[in-house]
């Protein structure tokens, strides 16, 4: 299963990155750049075969590629030979003007956003199962007594359905996670349906420092019926079905599915089950499994809420798609900021190994339950990563898209090329903080993958 989820991450992010070199690819030829070569993938090319002045080639690492651009390091042979300035040859990089340089370098990011709003369209316009659980809640407070969330200051209690977060109607979980992790420290006010009574409540979610999300220290509620067991998982081999409603475990009622996290939290070897079957109760034994954080493992999935999501008119469909892309802009931009609020890097900061994994993980779950399911939520995931492929990529530091454009700019402002020197250095500084940024990420991507 890890081999699959590798592999289908791999197709995942090369596609992004494919599409992002893809940008700059078109952009060098329509400004009168030459390309020396364009690579599907990276290192020693597999096949490679030359159109024009252009080789086209598949590099033996699956992941991207890039678009290798005539005269783009004419700044370093400049530098080694002390020229004072950049040669300036037809057809090369450094050889056209400095506002063509800036639509080469912008275009990649550009694909990139052109390429979420298509995929997102695409979504919208056939429309998309989502599988989620219903807006009653859980106080996390009940799971681990002793901990204080702001559900409890904002007065929420167990069996609460939430049914708008501010002005924003609520149908399902999803949605309380979506509002609620874009919200970190905000005001919010919740419209509370409780026992046939609608009561309207103010709270301000947490800055979550592993993630840099809101959090208000609440579970959904699930019912404790079976759905599906998992072949030779512990569940499987106690004899339970799906269909099976699990009522009582170690003599603890069970009235709700995260209630197992407080039935287990000592991690007992052996747990004792009664369930209902055809209105018959019974009783079993099984040995759960517990991962490293001390979640309990029995091999049992819960009746989820499926729902599809009506499909769009084509332009209805872009509308909608672009609207996504602007507020996961909006989002992306915003959460860039939090990086200096005290989150843990660790584990916000992603680097490629840990990508992988995240985009076949998605795509595997997804396949798991169809496979519609499974290339909405492939699509889905990969737009997400295109847009803050985009984001990072025009931020004003070196060697990225967006610190080349500075040094363009100002090169327009200057009115003269800048001297080589200053190039070299700027790039230099970028390597570093690039290779700085890519071996925290990498250790961070070590850790979470050594807690998978």
């Amino acid at each position: 299963m890890m081999f699959i989820k590798i592999i289908l991450g791999l197709i995942g992010l090369g596609v992004v990155v494919f599409v992002h070199e893809l940008g700059h690819f078109i952009a060098a030829r329509l400004a009168g750049i030459d390309v020396e070569a364009f690579s599907i993938g990276w290192g020693q090319p597999l096949l490679k075969k030359k159109f024009g002045k252009v080789e086209y080639r598949i590099g033996i690492f699956p992941i991207g590629g890039y678009c290798k651009m005539r005269g783009e390091n004419e700044f370093q042979e400049a530098y080694d030979n002390k020229k004072a300035e950049i040669p300036q040859t037809k057809g090369t990089f450094y050889g056209v003007s400095p506002w063509r340089r800036i639509l080469v370098s912008f275009a990649g990011p550009l694909f990139n956003l052109i390429f979420a709003i298509v995929v997102f369209s695409v979504i919208w316009g056939i429309g998309f199962e989502v599988y989620t659980m219903d807006n009653r809640i859980v106080l996390a407070s009940d799971i681990d007594p002793g901990e204080w969330y702001p559900a409890n200051e904002s007065g929420l209690k167990t069996g609460d359905r939430i049914i708008e977060i501010d002005g924003r109607p609520i149908a399902n979980y999803h949605d309380i996670q979506e509002i609620i992790a874009t919200n970190a420290e905000k005001n919010l006010v919740l419209k509370v349906e409780r026992g046939g009574e609608i009561l309207e409540l103010a709270i301000r979610p947490n800055l979550e420092k592993n993630s840099g999300a809101g959090k208000i220290g609440v579970y959904y509620w699930a019912d404790p019926v079976v759905s599906a067991v998992a072949e030779g998982s512990a569940a499987a081999v106690a004899g339970i079905r799906s269909g099976d409603r699990i009522n009582r475990i170690n003599g603890r009622d069970f009235p709700y599915t995260v209630a197992m996290l407080r039935a287990l939290s000592d991690q007992p070897p052996v747990v004792s089950l009664e369930y209902e079957r055809d209105g018959e109760i019974k009783n079993t034994d099984l040995v759960p499994s517990y991962t490293g954080e001390g979640i309990p493992d029995i091999g049992i999935t819960y009746e989820a809420v499926r729902y599809h999501t009506p499909p769009y008119s084509p332009l209805g469909a872009v509308i909608k798609g672009a609207g996504e892309v602007w507020k996961t802009l909006v989002i992306s931009v915003r959460s860039l900021g939090l990086l200096f609020r005290g989150i843990d890097l660790t584990q916000a900061v992603s680097g490629p190994v840990r990508i992988t994994y995240m985009v076949g993980d998605v795509a595997a779950e997804g396949f798991g339950q169809s496979i519609g399911t499974g290339i909405s939520s492939m699509a889905n995931f990969l737009a997400l990563i295109s847009i803050t492929l985009c984001i990072m990529n025009l931020l004003p530091l070196p060697i990225l898209d967006g610190g080349m454009i500075v040094l363009f700019i100002i090169e327009i402002i200057k009115g003269h090329p800048l001297p080589p020197k200053a190039v070299y250095a700027f790039q230099t500084i970028g390597v570093v903080l690039i290779f700085g940024l890519m071996a925290f990420a990498v250790f961070g991507d070590i850790l979470f993958l050594a807690q998978r």
